[in-house]
């Protein structure tokens, strides 16, 4: 079998990939050696890969569950639209050669736009490989799952940040001051979202919570920022990178222009910057902006122990199910209740799921774009549960790297 990561880095895509790992060594009858694509399916066509079956009974392979990151190295490599390209003969042909039966590949929304290509492919010539994809993104936008493995801990990670900022902007009594917090989130605010879960009593900080699924306008938010502040005089304010007019245009792009990526999306930078210029000159008080950056998506100082426990878990699944003689899916998380939580796992078609985008439900959105509803928060709660011990050596914690 060979297993690759791909898209941003989180604090559990190394649990899916110790979940597919160790499963992988347990079916020693159908599976022999266990290779890993070095930065995606872009470095294997390259001709980067590791034997991962060297790791068998090696503490690093037990460290691997809770280092964060991309442990394989990622990319963001995409395949061409046209099957009938030379890449794909090239490389089934490499997969070949390494007697490949079975491909996973761990990532988000552009990982499983792979999945579905390469098992459309092996489809055309009659191929025996059999692909699965292993859900991972802290956007928590892939459809027709219940949620993904990384945006538990994500959202912890971002409440708890949240919270500890609200504490922050208090300590001053007497001062009027806006935190703006930017989070991220392009199309998706689920994350964003997640901030709500630092109230600690109704009406606390933060007193607004702004996604990308409603439209921002700027003069009403300085509007609703200038009201709050009359019963708020610390406000802090939690918003998604992605925020936008409803017509198309990130409120970031009011600062300068805007970067593509490889896929075609937006570089989005800066919103939190803009706000906090914006409340500086209309309202004249003391502002800050803060952008949790990349610590939100791979930190593993708040990981959620149900999210790292679901994420193992799917990469066991995966493995099994290949082994079924499945192909062409994706693993899939079913909840069955809230109270107490229980989901189970699944698998979906793939092909119903890569470049489509699941955003937070508009019934959740409330107070005219600005908060979320009790149903939110009953969602998220229980991703968040449980707390991980993470190997420390020094007083630091000890992570799993690749040479």
């Amino acid at each position: 079998m060979i297993i690759g990561q791909s898209g941003g880095p989180t604090a559990v895509i190394n649990a899916s990939l110790y979940g597919a790992i160790t499963e992988g060594l347990d079916q020693t009858k159908e599976i022999g050696t266990i290779f890993g694509m070095v930065n995606g399916i872009e470095g294997f066509l390259s001709g980067k890969y590791i034997n991962l079956t060297e790791l068998k009974g090696t503490n690093e392979l037990e460290l691997l569950r809770t280092t964060p990151g991309a442990y394989l190295g990622s990319c963001r490599y995409k395949l061409p639209e046209d099957l009938s390209d030379e890449v794909y003969p090239k490389l089934f042909d490499m997969l070949n050669k390494k007697n490949i039966g079975f491909f996973f590949y761990i990532g988000g929304n552009d990982s499983m736009d792979t999945v579905s290509k390469l098992s459309r492919y092996a489809e055309t010539i009659g191929s025996r490989i059999r692909f699965i994809g292993i859900p991972k993104t802290i956007d928590n936008d892939l459809v027709l799952t219940d949620h993904t493995p990384g945006f538990g801990s994500a959202a912890k990670y971002v409440a708890t940040v949240v919270r500890e900022i609200i504490v922050d902007a208090s300590v001053y009594d007497n001062k009027t001051s806006v935190t703006i917090v930017e989070i991220m989130g392009r199309h998706a605010g689920w994350l964003t979202a997640a901030s709500v879960l630092a109230r600690t009593f109704k009406g606390d900080n933060p007193v607004l919570i702004y996604l990308p699924e409603s439209p921002f306008n700027q003069d009403a938010f300085v509007e609703k920022v200038k009201k709050s502040l009359e019963t708020t005089p610390n406000l802090v304010v939690c918003i998604s990178e992605g925020i936008n007019d409803g017509e198309g245009t990130f409120i970031c792009e009011s600062s300068g222009e805007v970067g593509l990526d490889v896929f075609g999306h937006k570089t989005l930078t800066g919103a939190g910057k803009h706000l906090e210029n914006l409340i500086k000159d209309r309202l004249g008080v003391k502002v800050r902006s803060i952008e949790l950056n990349v610590a939100q998506r791979c930190s593993s100082s708040n990981l959620s122990e149900t999210d790292l426990r679901e994420s193992s878990n799917a990469g066991v699944f995966a493995v099994q199910s290949a082994l079924k003689g499945e192909t062409g899916k994706m693993i899939s998380f079913l909840r069955r209740d809230d109270h107490p939580y229980d989901m189970s796992y699944q698998l979906e078609d793939v092909n119903l799921i890569c470049n489509q985008e699941k955003t937070v439900p508009k019934e959740w959105i409330s107070n005219e774009g600005s908060d979320l509803t009790d149903d939110f928060i009953r969602y998220v709660r229980p991703l968040i549960q449980g707390n991980v011990t993470i190997p420390q050596e020094n007083g630091l914690p000890l992570f799993a790297y690749r040479e």
